[in-house]
């Protein structure tokens, strides 16, 4: 009778228990490798149920990593001592509840989902209708003098765009209509606000933007299509483990000329392409193009391009600070409000429509700080400037004749108007608000 075989065995490397943690993150990380490779296949297929399927897988995963996530984090509360643990306010008192409505939880289903008990849950839901400034449960309340409603309006608006600090707030309801000074809108938030450093212009700069069209900025970045780069080991920076992105800025307005999209590093000839198409679509080409020393523009052949069509080159400096800080501000406002904040397609057209989509909305509705508010499409095209129109005044006490934030605007029929928010979504991005007021009868 034959003897069953035996299956090979694999020698083990000496003190391998030492390295099995280690092994465990890279093999996780490989498999990210191919999950990412295989994905981006499905993908970019011609197949629709192929692409669908990939869609749902990647659905999927996301549901998992989350659901790990909050295990991870309900595991590290749990582990303190029910008396000890944090009390939740009675704002966070009152969103429990409410979410509890839309899921349609029971009261032990809500209570192991936040960590208390269900007669906790059954307290609160006794004591939902508590009035005066010690309510267990309480909604949002007015803020320096100004109505709830007002509050309520700033507090929403950031809900519906976490990206916008104070200052753009401030911006963004002043050219609405209502005006608010960016200290009021801080103390209505009540969070820390992180600003993003600006870089001061460099006294020996020789090139000033006077006009339109008069100076133009020009880079490159890359921006991954699954999330990040971070691996133990080198992911390639090409399709389908990013995109590569050129973008091309006027100065004088901080308008958006041009967006395109490459599977790879672009090479001089591509970006030329891309500047050609950009000066095809304005109608005009600039004075000055800035841009950086890298291999696509410091070379003869982009300089003999530039020099046909009239354009002096500048190039930032290496290692000064705030050299093409124009540019590189915009590219970072990109990736803050855009790419990461959606999953970025392995296609090229639906990755090319959210840029465009972003790009259009960040020229015509976005205020802009460095221009007072104003909108790039305002300054490049002369337009009548949103902020600068008759203002709502919901302080019924307050002079019509006193001054109001900046910029000063006079009040719209009468002082003590009730307004509402009204906020639209750029086709239908959620990331791309537009922000309007109106009166309330």
């Amino acid at each position: 009778m034959l003897a069953k075989p035996q299956p090979p065995r694999i020698p083990l490397p000496k003190g391998w228990p030492g390295c099995v943690q280690s092994a465990v993150v890279h093999v996780i990380s490989l498999a990210h490798y191919a999950i990412v490779y295989a994905r981006a296949w499905a993908a970019d297929n011609i197949n629709a149920r192929v692409r669908l399927a990939a869609e749902n897988d990647r659905l999927l995963e996301e549901c998992a990593l989350l659901h790990e996530e909050l295990r991870i984090k309900d595991t590290r509360i749990a582990q303190i001592a029910p008396q000890r643990r944090p009390h939740y306010g009675p704002h966070e008192r009152m969103a429990i509840l409410e979410l509890r409505a839309a899921r349609g939880w029971s009261l032990k289903q809500t209570a192991d989902t936040f960590l208390v008990t269900p007669t906790t849950i059954a307290s609160w839901m006794k004591r939902i209708n508590e009035q005066g400034p010690d309510a267990l449960l309480q909604l949002r309340e007015p803020v320096n003098k100004f109505p709830d409603f007002v509050r309520y309006i700033v507090q929403r608006l950031k809900t519906l765009s976490p990206a916008m600090g104070k200052v753009k707030i401030a911006d963004t309801l002043c050219r609405a209509g209502l005006h608010l000074g960016a200290t009021t809108v801080g103390r209505i938030l009540k969070e820390d606000q992180h600003h993003d450093p600006v870089d001061p212009a460099s006294p020996t700069r020789v090139v000033t933007a006077k006009r339109p069209n008069h100076i133009w900025h020009i880079d490159l970045t890359a921006v991954p299509t699954s999330l990040g780069f971070w691996t133990p080991f080198a992911l390639p920076q090409c399709w389908p483990f990013c995109w590569w992105v050129a973008v091309v800025i006027d100065h004088y307005s901080r308008r958006v000329m041009g967006i395109a999209t490459f599977r790879d590093n672009p090479t001089s000839v591509s970006v030329q392409c891309f500047l050609e198409c950009a000066i095809r679509n304005t109608g005009a080409a600039p004075k000055y193009l800035i841009c950086d020393k890298g291999p696509q523009f410091w070379c003869d052949v982009f300089k003999t391009w530039c020099d046909r069509k009239g354009i002096k080159p500048r190039f930032g400096a290496v290692g000064q600070r705030g050299s093409i800080a124009v540019i590189e501000r915009f590219i970072l406002s990109l990736k803050n409000e855009c790419t990461r904040v959606i999953v970025v397609p392995f296609r090229r057209d639906p990755f090319y429509r959210e840029l465009t989509w972003h790009t259009d909305w960040y020229n015509q509705s976005r205020p802009h700080s460095a221009l007072d508010g104003k909108t790039p499409n305002e300054v490049y095209h002369e337009l009548r400037l949103a902020c600068e129109r008759p203002r709502f005044e919901p302080r019924a006490r307050w002079p019509r004749t006193a001054r109001c934030a900046s910029p000063h605007a006079p009040v719209a029929g009468h002082c003590g108007a009730r307004i509402r928010l009204d906020v639209r979504y750029y086709w239908g991005r959620k990331h791309l608000p537009i922000v309007a007021l109106r009166r309330d009868a």
